[in-house]
């Protein structure tokens, strides 16, 4: 009866002792660091890790920095912050102000590098144990970034009881990472290796790093995942670099589909397309200031609020250059161009004039800005709504030409203008609103790469060129043409890039156009037409 009685009271003491620290008010412990020394801390330290109470994560930060202080007057423990001569005294677990008082009134809990590393294990256990599900990633994460055989214990207890899918496998990746520096068995030291294997990149640095330590029998295990990684590296950099070479392409497709109406339909060399792309880039910048000054709110609709504005804009300027300036040139290319690059100076002179020569600041809207991972590249959103909004411009385009009465004249008069003029066709009135289709086009182009490019006086000399070789590549007049076109010299340029150079990848990308077009001198798409195959 006696053993029994004192068996009974030992589980009573036993399971207080273990439940104390959970039910212990995490101030009391801290304030009993004022009179522990550097073992007493440490398990001071467990215990108000034990809590569980998320509020202590500051105050052990602080401890481990230095800046925990004690109050000379009644041994109460604060976290100090200097204000001048004073100690700015906050509580370790409230955080709440507890006024300021003159330094030789507190005294500093000194702290070593044993209390420093089980603060910090501490700390983990504290995150990874956390009810925010965004702390237990990123503690998780930070593991990842720097293992270490002193988390694998805390690993392993948080992935116990750890519930949710995405942070028990990014807890198992920890623990693979964290086991390989630890003195585990060779096979769940071989598992880690495959579990590694598997992070592609981020874990190449890991295996790297534990290349010269880790024991020899795991050596081909080693080496085979390090080869692994880097061939699934190699792929995934040339998935990147044609995932580049469509972000160009859609950009030269926006430049350059406009410019393809309107040399196919009336045959003009317009060296002012580019400015037409600037003057869109431009309105999108005056939408926004409109904004910014008048409804900040509504900065998130400004690229909605600016397409049609910018088609607007560079629409009536195009219609004012054909009516005003082209119409007189026709069949006279040479002059054509002289004079359209006349118009490209003053638009651009008149630019400087109104805004400076300098760059302005066009935003990006939130659901443009930032970037997301797909394996091992980087999509960024900018770039994949370009990409989005281009074939969305190309196939509307598409369907105007190919299912409205206004394409079919248009088509009319790029195959045979004398046959559609003599079947009643307003020639004219059809180059003019060609004219104006092409450069409101433009304006939309611009308002896109306002939001990846400087938006300056010079923004559309930079791609005018590569809009003509767009439409030359792809055939003159042929939306189908100037896509392929777009994207082929888009890819092909971003995989020039890396091995020759920018400069000499457009000169290559260059001279193998003009050997294309020996061959094919109407490009990829040929248009056809008894006009245009004379």
């Amino acid at each position: 009866m006696l053993i029994r009685f004192f068996t009974l009271v030992f589980l009573v003491l036993a399971f207080t002792a273990t439940s104390f620290a959970q039910g212990a008010d995490p101030k009391s412990l801290f304030d009993q660091l004022a009179d522990a020394n550097f073992n007493a801390a440490e398990k001071l330290v467990a215990d108000i890790a034990a809590t569980g109470d998320p509020r202590v994560v500051p105050a052990l930060e602080a401890f481990a920095s230095g800046d925990l202080y004690f109050r000379k007057a009644d041994k109460a423990v604060f976290v100090g912050k200097e204000q001048g001569s004073e100690l700015a005294l906050t509580d370790p677990v409230t955080a709440e102000a507890a006024g300021e008082v003159a330094k030789g009134a507190v005294t500093k809990i000194r702290v070593n590098n044993n209390l420093r590393r089980a603060i910090r294990a501490a700390l983990g256990g504290l995150t990874l144990m956390s009810p925010d599900r965004s702390a237990r990633l990123s503690a998780a994460d930070a593991i990842l970034r720097s293992p270490s055989a002193e988390a694998l214990e805390l690993v392993e207890a948080a992935l116990a009881q750890e519930t949710d899918a995405e942070v028990k496998a990014r807890m198992e990746e920890a623990r693979a990472v964290s086991l390989l520096s630890s003195d585990r068995s060779i096979d769940e030291k071989r598992a880690a290796i495959e579990t590694i294997a598997g992070l592609g990149a981020g874990g190449l640095g890991v295996l790297n790093s534990v290349a010269g330590t880790i024991d020899p029998s795991l050596k081909p295990d080693l080496d085979k995942a390090i080869a692994s990684i880097q061939n699934a590296q190699q792929l995934w950099n040339l998935a990147q670099n044609v995932w580049y070479g469509m972000s160009l392409g859609s950009v030269l497709l926006l430049a350059a589909i406009g410019l393809a109406i309107t040399f196919g339909v009336m045959g003009i060399i317009n060296m002012a397309h580019g400015e037409m792309v600037m003057l869109g880039a431009y309105s999108t910048f005056m939408v926004q200031q409109v904004i910014r000054d008048n409804a900040p709110g509504l900065f998130d609709w400004s690229l909605a609020i600016a397409l049609p504005v910018a088609f607007l804009v560079t629409g009536a300027v195009g219609f004012v250059i054909e009516r005003g300036v082209i119409r007189f040139l026709y069949g006279r290319p040479l002059e054509t161009l002289l004079a359209t690059w006349g118009v490209s100076l003053i638009l651009q002179q008149a630019i400087r004039t109104i805004f400076g020569p300098t760059n302005q600041e066009v935003g990006n809207p939130s659901w443009m800005s930032g970037s997301f991972p797909l394996g091992g590249m980087t999509i960024t959103y900018n770039r994949m709504w370009i990409i989005v909004f281009s074939l969305t411009i190309f196939f509307a385009l598409l369907f105007v030409m190919k299912k409205t009465a206004y394409g079919l004249n248009m088509r009319a008069v790029t195959q045979n203008r004398r046959m559609a003029s003599s079947m009643g066709i307003r020639t004219p009135w059809v180059d003019a609103l060609t004219f104006a289709l092409g450069s409101g086009i433009a304006g939309i182009a611009g308002v896109a790469l306002s939001q990846i490019d400087n938006v300056s006086p010079n923004l559309g000399q930079s791609y005018i060129i590569d809009s003509f070789m767009v439409v030359v590549f792809g055939g003159v007049g042929n939306l189908w043409g100037t896509l392929v076109g777009a994207l082929s010299l888009g890819i092909l340029n971003k995989f020039l890039e890396p091995s020759v150079g920018a400069v000499l990848g457009k000169i290559l990308v260059l001279v193998l156009i003009i050997l294309f077009i020996q061959k094919r001198p109407r490009g990829l798409f040929a248009l056809k037409g008894r006009a245009v195959e004379a």
